[in-house]
């Protein structure tokens, strides 16, 4: 059984910071990539980030030069550092963790259950 938990969401000011953290637990599981996505209020999940287990990132767009991903492989642990923050990165932001199960090569995602981060103006 695999757990992915996050935490460190909040309410701040436009042009403040946050930092949200996931942790994958449980045993027998090895770690491809994690990633967090975020959904507004009315709107689709959508990708914020991610990072691979060899440090690889990739970043949505309206993120980019704001955010930062980063990783403790030892921890399995992801960080998402955020900077700059506009009222439109308010939303729920999930965590996802791509895992295989002991030597499958199959791989599969989990989710956390979301962190609520709103961004007043």
């Amino acid at each position: 059984q695999v757990k992915v938990v996050e935490s460190g969401g909040g309410l701040v000011q436009a042009g403040g910071s946050l930092r949200l953290s996931c942790a994958a637990s449980g045993s027998g599981f090895s770690i491809n990539a994690m990633g967090w996505h975020r959904q507004a209020p009315g709107k689709q999940r959508e990708l914020v980030a991610t990072i691979t287990i060899d440090g690889r990132t990739n970043y949505a767009d309206s993120v980019k030069g704001r955010f930062t991903i980063s990783r403790d492989i030892g921890k399995n642990t992801v960080y998402l550092q955020m900077n700059s923050l506009k009222p439109e990165d308010t939303g729920v932001y999930y965590c996802n963790a791509d895992i295989r199960m002991g030597y499958s090569v199959n791989q599969y995602r989990y989710w956390g259950q979301g962190t609520q981060v709103t961004v007043s103006s």
